[in-house]
């Protein structure tokens, strides 16, 4: 996707050798114009698949599911919480997910009031490096008997595993820009 790599390339950041800094598009402030052909794009990608939910993972992938929504008939978006507060409901999936950006695990949980067996999903989510977060989605999935039917990325880091774990449990994966390795500064792309 031609727009999102020259944001990526004009605004996005460089930390070390294996981080990109978002946060003025995707992750903290949202540029919705963006979103929206993100969304777009996701359609197009998952035509012709049946999709009745998108599953995402709190909190930078909300915003690009819900967005993306709109494009598959405004299914609902439904997002695993990383931190149950009190008023959650105590009926839940969950699943152990490491954080690659914050090397943190978190027990993440989606109320089963929300996935239901035969549920058709399609997961969202803003980055894919090594698919520990896929990973604990699909799991959530696979518990409530439901179908992962495939897994939407906005930025994949190539280099990473993230593809190949999710592709060994023989879901599929569409990344809008992969990111191919970091030199310097300078993002190259596959």
């Amino acid at each position: 996707m031609e727009l999102l790599k020259k944001t990526i390339e004009e605004k996005g950041q460089v930390l070390g050798d294996s981080i990109l800094k978002v946060d003025s598009f995707i992750n903290h402030q949202m540029d919705i114009k963006l979103f929206n052909e993100i969304g777009k794009e996701f359609k197009k990608r998952f035509e012709g698949e049946e999709i009745n939910k998108i599953l995402t993972i709190e909190a930078s992938g909300i915003g690009i599911a819900a967005i993306a929504s709109q494009y598959f008939d405004y299914v609902p978006v439904v997002f695993a919480k990383k931190v149950a507060g009190a008023n959650m409901d105590k009926d839940t999936y969950s699943a152990r997910v490491h954080s690659f950006t914050k090397n943190t695990v978190y027990d993440v949980k989606v109320s089963k009031k929300f996935i239901s067996k035969g549920d058709k999903i399609l997961i969202i989510d803003d980055f894919l490096a090594n698919g520990r977060a896929a990973l604990g989605l699909i799991d959530i999935i696979e518990q409530a008997s439901a179908e992962a039917v495939g897994v939407g990325i906005v930025i994949e880091k190539g280099f990473q595993e993230g593809r190949k774990v999710i592709e060994d449990k023989n879901v599929r994966v569409e990344s809008l820009a992969i990111v191919d390795r970091f030199k310097g500064n300078k993002i190259y792309f596959k």
